[in-house]
């Protein structure tokens, strides 16, 4: 049990007094092998032999941030970051819910994920800039839209999710219907609903000026004011390659192949000149390669708790030092998910390990079978906003941070933990009391 709180608040602890990220990972899982009793050369080849658990998403990643890079070459953004000011001037507040609905549509409706961030969201921060915009408020709205859907509705990633709790559930002994998680899930889903209203519209309301400076190098918006510049043909092809390439991920269900098609097609269309091909894959891996690595060595701490069997026995400890079917009981249990997860890093990946563990206590202590989908879908849940390794939080900073000018930590894992996990808290702990 003390091995995974230790080597996660070691992980958290280092990044929030700024040590890299990606150097912060490492000394938590090398921490977690070592109190396991590995020696540091055994800590070490297994946290390497875990990194391939994300590698198709790192290699997704970096492919992504070339297609942005050469949707940025195109200069739609220019024009549609133009259009936006026009319309926008002076509505913040709109703005931002308008992304967080577009994040949310990414999870359920056209289910591409974090694809459409390095996408949309870099073109913006320019807009963002002009009217002052706190950019921890767009970090908000946009992990509320990778989470939220998924946690409240039976649809797309969220029947993903619905059916692991389900399966999971069922094969531990205790059987729902994957039509019925919802009922169980709506309720801590209204507790983001309340966090986002509060980071949007309380904490991060006022305006908000960045320093001018930033990495011009890396910043891929091609935003000019372009004064209505007019629509070109280059415009309507770029139209077709991303139309394509969300095809192609949907119908192959691939991000790689997806982002491939959008390259290739930018190239055959002669949007971008075959002979600036290094310098978009150059300039996209410097977009996003950092947070490609940094879901590899996250993968690499993950393998580590789980082979070392490190989050079993914390959760058991945990489960075992509660009582009866009572609020206790259910904090406990929702503490023991948050640590995990933010170890782990992904609400999906946790679901399994948490049904093992909790169902056959829920059922001794008198849970029912609701208020147990609430304790385990609300603990995989938490700590997915807020951690470090999530691409929950990966995600909105890869686009948030395009030109140098917003931190990880601070920035996105900071705010969305606090806004996220103590509502999720909250509302989990109503949910398992009252079903």
């Amino acid at each position: 049990m003390i091995t995974v709180i230790i080597s996660v608040l070691v992980m958290i602890l280092l990044s929030l007094f700024r040590v890299n990220v990606v150097l912060a990972i490492l000394a938590a899982g090398v921490t977690a092998g070592l109190m396991s009793g590995l020696g540091l050369n055994d800590a070490l080849d297994l946290l390497i032999t875990g990194m391939g658990g994300q590698a198709e998403t790192a290699l997704s990643y970096i492919l992504l941030g070339v297609f942005a890079m050469m949707i940025g070459y195109s200069g739609i953004t220019g024009v549609l970051v133009s259009s936006l000011v026009r319309v926008l001037k002076g509505k913040r507040g709109f703005l931002i819910m308008v992304i967080a609905a577009a994040a949310c549509l990414s999870q359920n409706v056209i289910p591409v994920h974090i694809a459409f961030i390095p996408i949309l969201i870099p073109p913006l921060l320019k807009l963002f800039d002009e009217m002052s915009i706190d950019r921890r408020a767009v970090a908000s709205a946009l992990t509320f839209g990778l989470k939220a859907p998924y946690v409240m509705l039976p649809v797309g990633f969220g029947f993903i999710f619905h059916n692991t709790i389900a399966q999971e559930m069922a094969a531990s002994g205790m059987e729902v219907a994957v039509n019925d998680i919802w009922k169980a899930m709506f309720i801590p889903g209204l507790g983001m609903i309340a966090g986002l209203l509060i980071a949007v519209f309380v904490t991060y309301r006022n305006p908000r000026k960045l320093e001018a400076e930033h990495k011009a190098s890396t910043d891929p918006s091609g935003y000019q004011d372009t004064g209505g510049s007019p629509f070109t043909i280059k415009h309507t092809f770029t139209i077709l390659a991303v139309l394509a390439a969300l095809i192609i991920q949907i119908g192959m269900d691939s991000l790689i192949f997806g982002a491939l098609t959008g390259i290739i097609l930018m190239f055959i269309f002669r949007v971008v000149p075959f002979r600036h091909g290094d310098d978009m894959v150059n300039d996209g891996v410097k977009l996003m390669g950092m947070i490609a690595f940094v879901m590899l060595i996250a993968s690499g701490f993950a393998n580590v708790l789980e082979e070392t069997r490190a989050v079993d026995d914390m959760v058991s400890n945990a489960v075992n030092a509660a009582g009866g079917a009572n609020v206790m009981t259910a904090a406990i249990m929702l503490l023991a998910g948050l640590v995990v997860t933010m170890g782990i890093g992904t609400s999906f990946g946790t679901i399994p390990i948490l049904a093992a563990l909790f169902v056959p206590f829920c059922m001794s202590v008198g849970f029912s079978p609701l208020a147990t989908v609430a304790l385990i879908g609300t603990a995989g849940a938490m700590g997915d906003a807020g951690s470090p390794a999530s691409d929950s939080t990966l995600g909105p900073t890869s686009g948030l941070n395009a030109d140098g000018r917003h931190h990880h930590i601070w920035d996105t894992c900071v705010p969305t933990f606090l806004h996220y996990n103590i509502p999720l808290f909250l509302f989990g702990l109503i949910a398992a009391v009252i079903l």
